[in-house]
């Protein structure tokens, strides 16, 4: 399985986000983006992740941050939950994995002590060059933000 690693050139790739519009990596470059993945909209882990990155985006960009989620769900049940939570950042479908395959963001893992195929929770930082500064796999929801603010300070 592929693991991407710090000081790696970013894969650049191109999604539809929320509203269905495409969003390109490469576009942000000027930018830093903290970049994840995970399962699915609406479950628990998943909408404390998002929640807390809602929350600290006002820190997230005064270092330049703009955050991106990565989820298989298709744009019309990422805006439900984008709406629901009201959220502030961009969400996108990647809903053949393509991408999160690309990161290592997707594979064999535990679910209740059985072996499954799905996406790896996972939180890369990408500076304005489009270099992964940070890379976590099988990270916790509330990890998300405090991992990438290590990298940041």
């Amino acid at each position: 399985m592929v693991r991407l690693t710090p000081g790696e050139k970013a894969p650049d790739f191109t999604l539809p986000d929320q509203d269905g519009r495409p969003v390109r990596l490469m576009d942000l470059q000027g930018s830093k983006v903290l970049l994840y993945f995970y399962a699915r909209a609406g479950t628990s882990g998943c909408t404390r992740q998002a929640v807390s990155v809602r929350d600290a985006i006002p820190e997230l960009r005064s270092y330049g941050v703009q955050a991106i989620g990565v989820s298989p769900d298709r744009p019309e049940a990422l805006k439900k939950f984008f709406d629901k939570q009201s959220l502030n950042f961009t969400l996108l479908s990647d809903a053949d994995r393509v991408v999160a395959k690309t990161y290592g963001a997707f594979g064999e893992k535990t679910m209740y002590g059985k072996k499954v195929e799905g996406i790896i929770r996972s939180v890369f930082l990408i500076d304005e060059q489009g270099i992964i500064r940070g890379a976590f796999y099988k990270i916790s929801p509330e990890d998300t933000v405090p991992k990438a603010m290590d990298v940041l300070k």
